[in-house]
C-alpha cells in the first residue's frame, strides 16, 4: 500500500497571518476571497446542471 493513499486528497490549507497585512491590503485579500468564491459557485453550478442534465437523460 502506497502511504499516499493514507493523507486526505484535500489538505485544508494553513490561514493566512493577517497581522503584517495593511488595511488596504486586507482589503484586497477580501476582494481576492470574494472572486475566488463568486468563481466557485460558477463551478458549482456549471457541475450542477451538467448533473442535472445527466439524470434527465438516463430516466428515461
Amino acid at each position: 500500500m502506497d502511504t499516499d493513499d493514507l493523507e486526505p486528497r484535500n489538505k485544508p490549507q494553513a490561514l493566512r497571518n493577517l497581522d503584517p497585512m495593511s488595511i488596504e491590503e486586507l482589503r484586497d485579500y477580501i476582494a481576492d476571497l470574494r472572486a475566488e468564491i463568486a468563481r466557485t459557485e460558477q463551478a458549482i453550478s456549471t457541475k450542477q446542471a451538467v448533473k442535472m442534465g445527466a439524470e434527465a437523460f438516463f430516466k428515461r
